[in-house]
């Protein structure tokens, strides 16, 4: 099969092939129609992740046709469409029983822990667990995007955050993951106030029905090491003069310290921060006597489980939420070395990069 390989940490990508994925008893192998290039491939490729073993095969954000099912699998057979969690659960642990599957003990991971699915073929581990059967007429790029960026913002946004009609979300950062939550948070009937330092994402973000989108470049800096950064005061303030008071939820969907502690801090008393973007910069100071004093809530979100997808897929196809409306660039699998690439700069482009197959 062809397969995008990645053989040293931050060297281009190829594009090889390579023998195709064996299935596993309790899995299936899935042929690949479409799948989401994410931050969280490009951190694996910069080698960020101590859980993936050189050389591997990145990709997990997919959806496609199975075409074997092991011998222990009971739900699945060839031909089924699907599409799976970024984490597949063991289905047997503490966590998998209570119905914390995202937060699996045993947990695998495709393109992380395994060959994932920038590929023509994946394996995925306990099928009976994990996958989620996708509704008819959901493209192959739509049901991509779902992803581990849009099931995970629709999380944070509606179990963490418990956003309801009229308030304020603040989301900082407005990539895949935070244009995901800016749309979750206006099907929902709030008001959002967006902070990026791309003109392409702010511009995005109020497309989606953000009220007012944020620069951070254009305010205050803050040295911060050797490196001078937009004050996270200085957000936080001016998400406090949008808002009237704070936000009553605010989301780091980049993850940084920096923009950790302006999402904290750009709360209102009893205020939700979810933190949704990875931090990967060592120690994460956070302001903890405001966390005391206004009695904040901090909470982190790491996806969703297989079995909470129904609801969503339901809003998808009742047209309540237009994944379409978040996919940027459609591309094949030549064209992810480039994509990972591209992420090492600054943001040229809103909206997620799908390769189709």
């Amino acid at each position: 099969m062809r397969a995008v390989v990645v053989s040293a940490h931050g060297e281009p990508p190829q594009v090889l092939l390579v023998p195709r994925v064996a299935c596993p008893p309790h899995g299936v192998v899935v042929r690949v129609e479409a799948t989401g290039v994410c931050r969280s491939d490009w951190h694996a490729w910069q080698g960020h992740d101590p859980d993936v073993t050189l050389p591997y095969v990145p990709g997990h954000e997919l959806a496609g046709t199975v075409v074997e099912a092991g011998p222990e699998v009971r739900d699945w057979t060839a031909g089924d469409v699907v599409t799976v969690p970024f984490v597949c659960a063991c289905g047997t642990c503490d966590a998998c029983v209570a119905g914390d599957q995202q937060v699996c003990e045993r947990q695998t991971q495709p393109g992380f822990t395994h060959d994932g699915s920038f590929a023509q073929y994946v394996a995925l581990d306990h099928a009976d667990v994990n996958l989620v059967r996708l509704p008819h007429g959901l493209s192959p790029v739509t049901a991509a995007a779902l992803g581990c960026r849009f099931a995970t913002a629709y999380r944070a946004v509606t179990v963490h955050g418990r956003v309801g009609p009229g308030q304020w979300v603040a989301v900082h950062g407005c990539g895949g993951v935070g244009l995901s939550a800016i749309m979750v948070a206006v099907a929902a009937g709030a008001r959002v106030v967006a902070v990026d330092v791309s003109p392409a994402a702010r511009d995005a973000a109020l497309a989606l029905g953000a009220e007012a989108a944020i620069d951070p470049g254009l305010l205050p800096d803050a040295a911060v090491g050797s490196e001078a950064l937009p004050d996270a005061d200085a957000v936080a303030q001016a998400v406090h003069a949008v808002t009237g008071g704070g936000a009553h939820v605010s989301l780091d969907a980049l993850g940084t310290p920096h923009t950790a502690a302006a999402s904290v801090l750009s709360l209102r008393r009893r205020g939700r921060h979810v933190q949704v973007g990875l931090l990967l910069d060592g120690p994460t100071p956070l302001p903890m006597g405001r966390v005391v004093a206004w009695e904040l809530e901090l909470v982190g979100s790491h996806g969703m489980a297989a079995h909470e997808y129904a609801a969503m897929l339901a809003r998808v196809v009742a047209g309540e939420l237009d994944l379409d409306r978040l996919v940027g660039e459609v591309i094949d699998l030549d064209g992810v070395p480039a994509a990972l690439a591209a992420m090492s700069g600054p943001p040229t482009s809103s909206g997620m990069t799908v390769v189709v197959l």
